[in-house]
């Protein structure tokens, strides 16, 4: 099974390159983030017609994530945490795999900069709150997928200068802990278990030629549990999408599950 997260910055603006994606790729299961549109403007028609069910949690205009599935995810959830802004951030979904039921969690982590605003600490209280519900429901299913835009550099070598990102809402040394926490709970961060001390970017910013210079971060992660960390056949960044007209600034990161 092919298991794709990406944060697309825009479902509608991005339909294309996303249809074309699917097209080349043939995902069974696409998590979404940063959709940016309700679900009731969510292009569901148009992604039945190319053989995907689709599985919204929309807001208007920001945030918002979504599962794009070849079959049926069950007992899909849109208020796995409590967010105390209401945002529009997590869905979550059961598949089987190899007889296993597993949880799907689709996130998309709030960004936090800059760090002297209350958009830090609702990053803060957000993963916090993340984090208590993941213990509570690994008591439930040790069985967890965990994907999306986490907006964290877990380590140095996830940034093309980890320096300028040291006051930084991605890298500041709170929220890696908080990362590690989650790692530490029974999770493996796929990527960068298979890539030990390779450099590979999610994210290359618009600005000042960043993907031309390679300037990049490694913010998007797919974390298993570690029971399922077996099943794990491959991972891969594919850099393509962003190298495309109108790209997003992220690219898709992609999974072969057993």
């Amino acid at each position: 099974m092919k298991i794709i997260s990406w944060n697309v910055n825009s479902v509608r603006a991005r339909i294309q390159n996303i249809l074309s994606y699917i097209k080349d790729t043939s995902p069974d299961i696409l998590f979404l983030q940063e959709i940016k549109t309700q679900n009731e403007n969510f292009p569901t028609e148009t992604f039945k017609k190319n053989g995907y069910e689709s599985f919204v949690f929309g807001q208007k205009s920001y945030n918002g994530v979504a599962f794009l599935s070849k079959s049926k995810i069950e007992n899909i959830n849109y208020d796995f945490i409590k967010d105390k802004l209401k945002q529009s951030r997590i869905i979550t979904g059961e598949i089987h795999i190899s007889k296993k039921k597993i949880k799907l969690i689709n996130v998309y982590v709030p960004n936090g900069n800059p760090i002297d605003t209350e958009k830090y600490t609702y990053k803060k209280d957000w993963l916090n709150s993340f984090l208590k519900r993941i213990k509570k429901e690994l008591n439930l299913n040790s069985n967890l997928i965990i994907s999306g835009d986490f907006n964290i550099i877990p380590e140095k070598i996830d940034a093309y200068d980890y320096k300028r990102y040291e006051n930084d809402a991605l890298f500041k040394l709170e929220i890696r802990k908080k990362y590690r926490e989650l790692i530490n709970l029974g999770f493996n961060d796929v990527y960068r278990h298979l890539n030990k001390s390779k450099q590979e970017y999610t994210f290359w910013d618009y600005f000042a030629g960043s993907w031309q210079k390679n300037y990049g971060l490694r913010i998007d992660h797919f974390l298993v549990s570690n029971n399922l960390l077996d099943n794990v056949k491959s991972i891969k960044i594919n850099k393509k999408p962003r190298s495309q007209l109108k790209p997003s600034d992220h690219t898709p990161i992609e999974m072969e599950i057993i």
